[in-house]
């Protein structure tokens, strides 16, 4: 659970890290310019390490399905090797789609100017730049992408419900309460990443305005990294002892 937890907040950190220093940067500058390799590398490493964070969360739900299920084949089955085989495979896998999103979207000749109204460089609002009907396959891509998440989405929620029902099996209802109030913040969060994020890259361009695009797009490229770290870490006992030590007084026994 620690060593998935190091991988996630390094996820997380990074993705805060790629789009909200450059989006403060610029409006104190009052200015709206990045250069033309900083949008790349801003796209890239956006798309590989949110890619990255949802494979790695169906991992984290498989692997407290293994914990609740199969706690006696939890060794064989989630041993320190598979462990680093899976994480390694989720980093991966962000890599390779970021990779493959990245060359598609910036061989794509841009006519119609280069500003985009949205806080970082995202890849529908750089599609609506191009006057060359090459962004289809772009856009077919983005589509593979999003049944991939949805699908892996399918999982975490299957995951879920078999967990919810092992907890409502439990007799303490001090028990239940502990399990719902660390579990459902959870689901919320994947939630949110999820339906927000496939409804910024598949949403027709009929409903698409600004303020909108700019409300969806933080409520899946910020809010969720934002979140995790609160929902993963301050439930941890030892965490809380430790902060109780450096800040008496900041959670009640």
């Amino acid at each position: 659970m620690y060593f998935f937890l190091l991988n996630l907040s390094i996820l997380d950190l990074g993705t805060i890290s790629t789009t909200v220093p450059k989006s403060m940067d610029n409006y104190l500058r009052n200015t709206r310019v990045i250069s033309y390799r900083g949008c790349v590398l801003q796209l890239f490493f956006f798309v590989f390490l949110t890619e990255a964070e949802f494979s790695l969360l169906t991992t984290m739900s498989y692997d407290r399905y293994v914990a609740i299920f199969r706690p006696l084949h939890y060794d064989t089955l989630l041993g320190s090797r598979v462990c680093v085989h899976l994480a390694a495979a989720a980093w991966a896998c962000g890599a390779l789609t970021a990779l493959l999103h990245t060359a598609n979207t910036f061989s794509l000749p841009l006519c119609q100017g280069n500003a985009v109204d949205q806080f970082f460089r995202e890849i529908p609002q750089i599609l609506k730049l191009s006057c060359s009907t090459s962004y289809l396959r772009e856009v077919g891509l983005i589509v593979v992408s999003a049944f991939f998440v949805f699908i892996c989405f399918v999982f975490i929620v299957v995951s879920y419900v078999q967990i919810f029902r092992a907890v409502l099996s439990i007799p303490s209802q001090q028990g239940r309460h502990k399990a719902f109030a660390t579990c459902l913040p959870q689901l919320a969060v994947v939630s949110l990443f999820v339906t927000t994020g496939i409804f910024a890259y598949l949403k027709p361009p009929s409903i698409s305005a600004p303020s909108l695009d700019l409300v969806v797009s933080v409520l899946y490229s910020v809010v969720p990294p934002a979140m995790n770290p609160l929902i993963y870490s301050l439930r941890n006992q030892e965490l809380k002892a430790t902060l109780n030590k450096l800040i008496p007084g900041w959670f009640q026994k």
